[in-house]
This record gives C-alpha cells, structure tokens and sequence, in this order.
C-alpha cells in the first residue's frame, strides 16, 4: 500500500475520510487536499483505472488494520496432534493411562497419533501390536471416531484421534 509521495499514478479517483468521492484529481491536487485536511493520501486499490486512493489518518488505518488481523487469529483454532507411544506388550493398567491421558487431549481438542514401538523379536508379533492399538480405540470409542485404518508409513502404520473422531494411529516397526 502505498502513501503520500509513494504513489505513482497522475490521475487518481479521490474518496474522503468519510467515503465520499471527491473525483478524478490529478496526484498534486490530491496530496495538496490531503495536506490541507492534515492527513495522508494513501492508495487503497492501485489496479483500478484510474487508481483509488483515500484522504486518511494512515497511522490510525494501520493500527486498525493490525487490531482486526489480530482479532481474525484469535478466532482462527488451531488443531494439534498429540501423540501417545504404546509397546505391544505393555500391560493393562499401562494402557489405561495412556488411554486417560488420550481423552485429556481429545477433549482439549487435539488430535492424538497413537505409535506402537516394536522392537527385536517383537517385529514377528504385528498381531499383537494391532490388537493392543484396537483395544485403545474401542476404549476411547465413547468420545472418537476411527477416522482412517492403520497404514504403512516407512515401516509404520497410522491411526489419529481427534474430538469426535478417531483420527489415525501409527504403530512403529523398529526403531
């Protein structure tokens, strides 16, 4: 955006502070109307023809413009993933706090990855691993949603949760 000197069109459709049009003004009459009103002439659309641009407080049109960008990010939510490690032999009580620690997240909002680790001679148990991570949906089958089936991701498959739904969830394969 540019202001003042900044501009470089000779002809310029002028609006006042208050939105009015003022005309077609030659760039000279619109920064000498502009320095008359103790303002500035700042080019609010540069590709129309002839350009437009707005006798206006430029300080005062930044800091309004930087409150509203601020205000559309406060609005904008954003969405983390959460992951949980899991070992295909991990007992019970385990699995239940980290089940526990899931819902926290989801409920928070976030999508959760659940990774399986497999190690050694763990690598020729993947039924075990698949079991244990389908135990951990079903209990959290209450509050999600599967939202795809593992898959093969460099020696991984995937699965995330998030609210609502159960989002995708990773059981690694080696470390």
């Amino acid at each position: 955006m540019r202001i003042n000197k900044e501009i470089r069109a000779d002809r310029l459709r002028v609006l006042s502070e208050k939105g009015d049009q003022l005309g077609i003004l030659t760039l000279r009459d619109a920064l000498a109307m502009a320095e008359a009103a103790g303002l500035d002439l700042v080019e609010i659309a540069p590709t129309a023809k002839p350009p437009v641009a707005k006798i206006i407080d430029y300080g005062k049109f930044r800091y309004h413009q930087q409150k509203k960008d601020k205000d559309s990010k406060k609005a904008h939510i954003q969405i983390k993933v959460k992951e949980v490690k899991l070992k295909p032999n991990i007992d019970t009580h385990d699995v239940q706090t980290k089940v526990k620690r899931a819902r926290e997240f989801i409920l928070k909002g976030n999508k959760v990855r659940i990774t399986i680790v497999f190690r050694g001679r763990e690598m020729l148990h993947l039924n075990l691993g698949r079991r244990v991570v389908e135990d951990f949906c079903a209990s959290l089958a209450d509050i999600s949603t599967v939202e795809a089936p593992p898959k093969m991701i460099d020696l991984a498959k995937a699965r995330l949760v998030d609210e609502g739904q159960l989002k995708m969830y990773k059981i690694m394969m080696g470390v």
